[in-house]
């Protein structure tokens, strides 16, 4: 039985698209040039970043991360942001006495976007609050301290092969691909991560059913 459930953020619960267009404004290139180049690393399993690597060889993202705050034209996150299904999903696992937790790879400054959005969390937790960031074991140790739940009753829900089903699996948790994003469109018939993933879910909504069950 699922007692916790944890989000990932980007392309789970918020849309990437404006992210990646003010890092193409910024770069001074069309929204459609790093559109193409993000689904370029899709397809070869890379690092969405390495997107910015291919536009700007050997740039410094935390850098240029820094330079964008400090110009005003640093990271946004807001309720325009959220799929639309983000929440009704999220009110209604806290209805059924679901724990509801996310936590994704975001700086701290996003987790604190995301609190401001007052979603039906229990709570809201980032990579940079942690100090680790996916896919590295140490953040699912962290996962399954938030989750307050055993590993067989923790499910972990994400778009993304590498960072989140994988190794959530790894760790013990349940796991459900989304059908969302880049990176779960392009990987979700893929042998692999249908093998590692308990459920493939095409929306948030899904997961009523699944935990009713």
């Amino acid at each position: 039985m699922i007692e916790t459930i944890v989000l990932d953020v980007g392309e789970t619960l918020t849309r990437d698209d404006r992210y990646w267009a003010t890092w193409a404004d910024w770069l001074g290139i069309p929204h459609h040039t790093i559109s193409a180049l993000v689904g370029a690393a899709v397809v070869q399993g890379r690092d969405n970043a390495d997107a910015l690597q291919l536009v700007r060889p050997g740039i410094d993202i935390d850098a240029e991360y820094a330079a964008r705050e400090a110009a005003g034209r640093g990271e946004q996150l807001g309720e325009r942001d959220l799929y639309p299904d983000v929440r009704p999903a999220l009110g209604g696992l806290q209805e059924l006495g679901i724990r509801v937790v996310v936590a994704g790879n975001q700086t701290a400054k996003a987790g604190d976007m995301l609190r401001n959005l007052d979603l039906p969390a229990d709570l809201v937790a980032t990579s940079a609050e942690w100090g680790v960031a996916k896919p590295d074991p140490a953040f699912f140790a962290r996962v399954l301290e938030a989750s307050r739940a055993m590993p067989s009753e923790t499910l972990y829900v994400g778009d993304h092969p590498a960072n989140d089903i994988f190794p959530a699996a790894a760790a013990g948790l349940r796991t459900a691909h989304l059908r969302r994003g880049p990176w779960g469109y392009w990987w979700a018939d893929d042998d692999a991560v249908q093998a590692a993933a308990d459920w493939s879910i095409n929306s948030l909504t899904d997961l009523l059913d699944l935990v009713s069950y």
